[in-house]
């Protein structure tokens, strides 16, 4: 349901959606994600690592849970309950593989759903903080510690001396269901904006794309969607199959609607190699 504003339109009233503009979240966002060819350059000592959630990105304003976007992400009173006046940046999670349903949830007008209960509040830093990123660690872990709330904890930091250490974390996390690290340059302060100070690794990569039609499926698809036809930034057309549920073969995206798709590298054509959708883009 959309709020709604009354215009005088002739002698009648009519309502009509309030259309919301909303600022960016002032937010610290990572560089492009690096590959394995740039690990042998990376001083490890000089980084914090964690894993990379699966979940949304909300930024805690002191007042009220925004998106990254800007927008209010509306929570049940009890979720927000005494958190401090300090502005925080996390990530509402549930658990590995169930980004939809924090996404759904998070998207929601009515903030009763059950669902909240499993919701939880991972915080990685604090955004208003002038200290480094240790510093600031130090800070949020004490902070978190006097909110004393079981659902909202401090995504953990591991330091990690080399390169063997770092790949053998990414495969026990992957191993695990997770998607990928974080590498948090440890003396770096917080910036708004893309920082080279912040970077992402992941085993794949992945972009977004805009929908622009379908294929039609065959066999055990018949009726229903065989793939998406999808156009990236960079202006190429191809084809996402693989990932669909059947759910979204009966459904699929809207056309205009932009996804995300992962893949491995490129091919020769300079394509998305092994290229699979992964979700609509919500935000």
């Amino acid at each position: 349901m959309y709020p709604t504003a009354t215009l005088l339109m002739g002698s009648a009233l009519a309502l009509v959606p309030t259309i919301i503009i909303a600022a960016p979240a002032p937010l610290m966002l990572a560089s492009e994600a690096i590959t394995a060819s740039d690990l042998s350059s990376l001083d490890f000592s000089q980084y914090s690592v964690s894993e990379k959630l699966d979940g949304i990105r909300a930024y805690w304003n002191g007042q009220q849970l925004q998106s990254r976007n800007g927008y209010p992400i509306s929570t049940p009173p009890w979720f927000t309950q005494g958190w401090p006046a300090t502005p925080m940046d996390g990530e509402l999670w549930i658990g590995r593989g169930r980004f939809a349903e924090v996404s759904g949830i998070s998207r929601r007008y009515e903030a009763d759903d059950p669902l909240w209960h499993q919701v939880q509040y991972r915080v990685f830093d604090l955004p208003a903080h002038p200290a480094t990123f240790d510093g600031r660690q130090k800070t949020l872990q004490q902070l978190l510690a006097q909110l004393d709330q079981s659902w909202v904890s401090i995504i953990e930091q591991h330091l990690l001396g080399s390169q063997r250490q770092f790949e053998e974390y990414l495969a026990q996390v992957s191993a695990e269901g997770g998607e990928g690290l974080m590498l948090q340059r440890r003396n770096a302060l917080y910036q708004i904006g893309r920082s080279s100070d912040v970077l992402k690794y992941k085993q794949y990569q992945d972009a977004e794309a805009v929908v622009t039609g379908y294929m039609p499926g065959s066999g055990k698809y018949e009726g229903m969607v065989g793939a998406l036809r999808v156009e990236n930034d960079a202006g190429q057309q191809f084809s996402l199959g693989s990932g669909l549920s059947d759910a979204q073969r009966r459904e699929p995206p809207p056309l205009g609607s932009r996804v995300t798709y992962r893949y491995n590298g490129l091919t020769a054509s300079k394509l998305p190699r092994f290229a699979r959708f992964v979700r609509i883009r919500l935000d």
